[in-house]
């Protein structure tokens, strides 16, 4: 890997990961702001390649994006510490605070920057972007969480997320579209329990890794490199499986933390929003099916001058992450038991 050879792009990883620590750790908000500062400024050295016109310009989106919700975040601590000197915030500061932080981690109706941002980015970086980028705002966002506007946050998350997916060609904005409305998923576990969001984030995170190391092994970019490349079968098998899995189809194990969810949405009668978010399951679970069947029944006539194979201990490792996929959720059931 290139960040395990580059010393100075190693020693911004570092720093990435120890203001993640400062903010969540942190007993002010003036700490957390700090904390969201020093992740900026050392994410976009990561991001930022000067042979690369696509994520210098990356770079320069994120950077801009990600200062104007420092301002407005500063901002609302700066009214709160000025016109209340207790604890209790009303809804205007609170909704200001949640908008920046929402806007940090490219939740809809602030995602415009997001699947473009994604799109300059390599999948490790992309990775990153969607995984760990999204730890500080969300629990923060859970200290201070606006009920009423969270659910509507929610719900745009699950819709824009799935419908935003539909016409795309490119692999990586298709990905974002999937981070956003996953996103919606895990705002609401994390109001729920803080307990639940973990596993739900980490489930995602395994999930999409697998995903990215395939892309960034077969170097693929965009859909048609799925069913125009002669992809070995077991590499398409696995990334049916790790798709629907993604998805939330059962009996993967990336539908037991959506069935956790859905549970107790139901226990607690939110039926409409219920509706809404296994709507919006159904329709990205649509648009992972088309692209697997796509690379699996379609066949070039032209001459393929090579077959793609992955080495033989790169096979076995996701292998052994697909068969997890699978069995897992069949393990979990036992919970209920």
């Amino acid at each position: 890997m290139y960040f395990l050879l580059n010393s100075n792009k190693m020693f911004f990883m570092f720093i990435l990961f120890f203001s993640t620590m400062i903010s969540i750790s942190s007993n002010s908000w003036f700490g957390c702001w700090i904390g969201l500062e020093i992740n900026l400024l050392s994410f976009i050295p990561l991001i930022s390649n000067s042979n690369n016109l696509l994520s210098s310009e990356a770079s320069l989106k994120y950077f801009l994006t990600q200062s104007i919700a420092s301002m407005n975040f500063l901002f609302s601590i700066l009214i709160k510490m000025i016109l209340m000197k207790n604890f209790e915030m009303n809804n205007f500061i609170s909704i200001m605070m949640n908008s920046s932080l929402l806007m940090k981690m490219g939740s809809a109706p602030f995602h415009f920057w997001f699947p473009n941002i994604s799109e300059g980015l390599s999948w490790f970086n992309n990775f990153i972007l969607m995984t760990w980028q999204k730890i500080t705002p969300l629990i923060l966002l859970s200290y201070y969480l606006n009920l009423n506007f969270s659910y509507f946050i929610i719900i745009l998350n699950v819709m824009i997320g799935a419908i935003g997916g539909m016409n795309q060609t490119s692999l990586r904005k298709l990905m974002a579209f999937s981070s956003i409305n996953n996103l919606g998923w895990m705002i609401f576990s994390i109001m729920i329990s803080e307990n639940l969001w973990i596993f739900y984030f980490f489930m995602y995170s395994f999930l999409i890794s697998i995903m990215f190391f395939l892309f960034y092994i077969l170097n693929m970019f965009f859909i048609n490199q799925l069913f125009i490349n002669n992809i070995n079968f077991m590499i398409k098998l696995n990334l049916l499986i790790n798709f629907l899995s993604l998805g939330g189809l059962p009996p993967f194990i990336g539908f037991l933390p959506k069935w956790i969810i859905i549970n107790f949405l139901m226990m607690n009668k939110f039926y409409l929003l219920t509706f809404i978010m296994l709507m919006s399951s159904l329709i990205t679970i649509y648009f992972y099916i088309r692209i697997i069947y796509s690379s699996f029944m379609f066949n070039y006539f032209k001459m393929k001058w090579f077959k793609i194979y992955l080495k033989n201990n790169f096979m076995m490792f996701i292998n052994l992450f697909s068969f997890i996929s699978i069995t897992g959720m069949i393990l979990s059931t036992f919970l209920y038991l």
